[in-house]
């Protein structure tokens, strides 16, 4: 895996072996030790890690550079005053494969929601379901044990479409057979010719 890093370094020379650094490195000292110390240490600390990792873990990889980097540089007079990672990505391929993988586990949970959902869908329509066949096994009792019971079914449909018909702009008269109002002939509501049996 690609690793790109930047790496920020403000460095001086050791006051007091200034003269040694200048016989040993000469006056560009730090173009000729920092980038070969900073490469060396930065390959040995990422080897360590993982890419999720080097991520995940920026803060200790970043004070382990530091420590790794102060300490090679002392080897040469040279004293570090920060050392910070300023800039971590990763090549093309591990980008595209971690969009990837944030896509899929998004449309993994919107699978999970949509399953959840129907479950709760499920669960309604069953209630519903039971809720009708109990209203129904009532209105069944009520009927066997009050045959009253749907004569006021009857006058509160008639109520019902009188109303509407009432709000309507348009006038129309109705028989009591239309109504379901032939109540005093105690036929069905399929209609009857209108004598007790």
């Amino acid at each position: 895996q690609m690793v790109n890093i930047s790496l920020r370094c403000l460095a001086r020379p050791d006051p007091g072996k200034l003269p040694e650094i200048y016989r040993q490195l000469g006056p560009d000292y730090d173009e000729k030790v920092l980038p070969s110390i900073v490469n060396e240490v930065l390959k040995s600390v990422v080897a360590q890690y993982n890419a999720s990792q080097l991520i995940i873990q920026r803060e200790l990889v970043s004070r382990m550079v530091r420590q790794r980097v102060v300490a090679r540089a002392s080897d040469f007079n040279i004293l570090l005053d920060d050392v910070s990672i300023t800039h971590l990505n990763f090549g093309p391929e591990y980008e595209k494969a971690v969009e990837q993988k944030q896509v899929a586990q998004q449309q993994a949970e919107r699978a999970k929601f949509l399953v959840l959902r129907a479950l709760e869908e499920k669960k309604r329509t069953i209630i519903e379901a039971e809720g009708e066949a109990q209203s129904a096994a009532m209105i069944g009792g009520a009927m066997k044990a009050n045959p009253g019971f749907i004569e006021l079914r009857r006058i509160s449909v008639a109520k019902d479409i009188s109303n509407l018909l009432a709000r309507s702009s348009n006038r129309m008269v109705l028989s009591t057979d239309s109504l379901l109002l032939n109540l005093m002939s105690g036929s069905t509501l399929s209609g009857g010719d209108g004598k007790k049996k």
